[in-house]
């Protein structure tokens, strides 16, 4: 097993695969390489494996419209929960949909709750979109990274994020040329 830290415009991400795929996905907290070591002991940093992975995790955080339905996972779960994740990922970028539509999608309109603790048990937040699935009322809720995250990562792939484009003065032909930041 690797780890990587990846540093983008959401925070320090923490990156965990396998010769599989991906295992988890660790959202921005405190001492995060400390995390990372005693959650996952036994792997090592390295992160040439998972370089493509973190350089998509980049853009994404800048707002660029990334997919990441083909990253290969490596995760453990019921079956429940693997079909809730599967269906999660099939959410498209900048919609969300609620507990109770993916219970229904999956033939248990019961089973609200039962979809919110298996994303709850999601590993690979953002490869796994759960901050796309909402209350029944329209409200954001049950983000392992907090709410305000979530809002920042719907409000991202929604567009509503400036990526602080600098128009500088025309040139000599009365062009301006657009620059992004470094």
């Amino acid at each position: 097993m690797r780890f990587a830290i990846v540093t983008t415009e959401l925070g320090d991400l923490g990156l965990v695969g396998s010769e599989a795929g991906l295992r988890a996905l660790v959202l921005p907290r405190p001492a995060l390489r400390e995390y990372l070591q005693t959650r996952f002991a036994g792997a090592a940093e390295d992160i040439t494996r998972l370089a493509e992975l973190a350089g998509r995790l980049q853009e994404y955080a800048r707002g660029l419209p990334v997919a990441f339905n083909d990253v290969k996972l490596d995760v453990a779960g019921t079956p429940f929960q693997i079909a809730v994740w599967q269906a999660t990922r099939a959410i498209p970028r900048g919609q969300t949909r609620t507990y109770g539509e993916l219970a229904r999608m999956l033939g248990r309109p019961g089973a609200a709750r039962a979809v919110g603790a298996a994303e709850a048990a999601n590993p690979v937040p953002i490869v796994v979109p759960c901050h796309r699935v909402i209350g029944s009322d329209g409200r954001l809720c049950g983000f392992g990274g907090g709410l305000p995250l979530k809002q920042r990562l719907l409000a991202l792939e929604r567009g509503q994020v400036s990526l602080n484009v600098n128009i500088p003065p025309p040139t000599s032909t009365g062009t301006p040329r657009p620059t992004m930041p470094s």
